[in-house]
């Protein structure tokens, strides 16, 4: 059980470069195409790795609010909604915009949040 705990650990710890390497010995050597593990792992992996390899491969992205628009209350209770902030904090990430509403998340979760914005009327971007 100890040695489970120990691989599952190293996995958690793989950095972007080290989950590619992985992924090709396992679909070479083994025939296993690890797409969805991989994904997952290098998410993971991408914020213990550092700045350098998330420049490399952009697997993390901030959503950054723009400006609230015409509808400012949907856009703060959509902040709050998305965040699991408390009112207070979504209405402070409003009105300082441009502001961060989440850091450091995968591709696809990042343009479902920039969706979801954009509808309720406030301007967003991607980093």
């Amino acid at each position: 059980m100890a040695d489970l705990k120990d691989f599952a650990e190293q996995l958690v710890n793989l950095t972007v470069k080290e989950v590619n390497e992985l992924a090709n010995i396992l679909k070479e050597e083994y025939g296993i195409e690890p797409a969805a593990a991989a994904v997952a792992v290098a998410a993971g992996g991408g914020a213990a790795g550092g700045d350098a390899e998330a420049a490399e491969e952009k697997s993390e992205f901030d959503v950054i609010l723009k400006a609230a628009g015409a509808s400012k209350l949907a856009v703060v209770k959509l902040v709050k909604e998305l965040t699991g902030l408390g009112l207070k904090d979504a209405k402070d990430i409003v009105d300082s915009a441009p502001k961060a509403v989440k850091e450091g998340v995968a591709k696809d979760e990042a343009e479902g949040i920039k969706k979801s914005l954009e509808e309720a009327g406030a301007e967003v971007e991607l980093k």
